[in-house]
């Protein structure tokens, strides 16, 4: 069975590497690759990261970009195809206009996607639907995975 899609998963500065190593386990299943911005808050190579990649981590389909201008000018992403994921989105993640070749991003855990890039694709924002007043924000791979594959229905 293999997945011909071509999105992407990007991790603007992730600051846990069991999150980090857990979204890898989710591109290597749905063959994705997964793009790393810097600054991380964890060296790539730690054992948490492999821990919760399990042996898959040697699989990840991984690049890394110094900073997200450096992201932009080697990657050359389309604008219209970025789509950004935080909890002050005003459109649901079901409504992005996902298609080949787009980029999924999500922020650190504490700090979110700096605040200069969320003006700059404040149309682009979207968030994951939250019912409950005591929930401040949900798990960065649960969030991943759960847009990963809200994508790939898309295209399937």
């Amino acid at each position: 069975m293999q997945n011909n899609t071509k999105f992407k998963i990007v991790l603007f500065a992730p600051e846990i590497p069991g999150n980090t190593g857990s979204i890898g386990r989710t591109c290597v299943a749905l063959n994705l690759e997964l793009i790393l911005i810097k600054p991380y808050g964890f060296e790539i190579d730690e054992k948490a990261v492999r821990r919760a990649g399990l042996d898959y981590w040697k699989h990840v389909k991984l690049r890394e970009f110094e900073s997200w201008e450096d992201f932009l000018i080697r990657e050359k992403p389309e604008r219209e195809k970025l789509f950004f994921f935080e909890n002050n989105g005003e459109k649901l993640h079901y409504d992005a206009p996902y298609g080949q070749d787009c980029y999924l991003i999500f922020g650190g855990e504490t700090k979110g996607i700096p605040y200069a890039v969320e003006e700059e694709y404040r149309s682009q924002i979207y968030r994951l639907p939250m019912y409950s007043n005591e929930i401040r924000s949900l798990n960065l791979s649960n969030v991943a995975t759960a847009v990963a594959y809200e994508c790939l229905r898309h295209m399937i």
